[in-house]
């Protein structure tokens, strides 16, 4: 991966000496909420989804982590000295480059990766607006929607295998709730609704 995202050799070597993988197997929690970070994930392989969750464990969805792409929140973190305030999760066997926190700052000497940084910041800021002018403005159903378009593309694939339950708690809202917007859903043939299972139309 560090040869097709950096060309740089020096930044490649420094790659090569000082960071390792590891292999998060799909639906696996990578990252908790108050842990310490001492590591920033790359995505290599697979999808990483990252959530914020509350005291009382209820989740917002924010993004998802691509191949080639990082977290935003931990290298926040990691340079504030902050625990971490979300929760990563590997919707697909996933294979991460773990950064130690020390090299965020000192691989700002190659431009290569001072970019990649300042991308990734801009790249996430956008996401999280979004999300915010969806919860703040947008339906109860289009935030199902977005949520189930999002999902399926990480999955790579049209059919999800979810609960009801799962979405009310990743949208911060009632089951009851979902599931009566699903339905309507599935009336207008935007969705087809199985057993822990919801296959997204069109």
């Amino acid at each position: 991966m560090s040869n097709l995202l950096f060309t740089d050799p020096r930044l490649q070597e420094e790659i090569k000496n000082n960071t390792r993988t590891k292999l998060i197997s799909k639906d696996t929690t990578f990252l908790l909420p108050g842990d310490h970070i001492v590591f920033i994930p790359i995505v290599l392989k697979g999808v990483l989804r990252i959530v914020r969750e509350d005291e009382e464990g209820r989740e917002v969805f924010l993004y998802h982590l691509y191949p080639s792409e990082t977290c935003a929140m931990a290298i926040n973190c990691c340079q504030a000295g902050k625990k971490s305030m979300v929760k990563a999760i590997a919707e697909d066997d996933t294979e991460l480059l773990l950064v130690p926190v020390k090299m965020i700052e000192d691989w700002f000497k190659y431009p290569e990766w001072r970019m990649f940084i300042n991308n990734t910041y801009s790249t996430r800021f956008e996401e999280l607006i979004r999300v915010i002018d969806l919860v703040s403005f947008s339906n109860l159903d289009q935030q199902i929607l977005h949520y189930l378009e999002k999902r399926c593309t990480a999955a790579g694939s049209s059919t999800l295998t979810i609960t009801h339950q799962q979405i009310a708690d990743e949208l911060h809202t009632h089951r009851e709730a979902v599931s009566r917007l699903l339905r309507t859903m599935e009336e207008k043939k935007m969705v087809r609704l199985g057993r822990n299972s919801i296959e997204l139309l069109n």
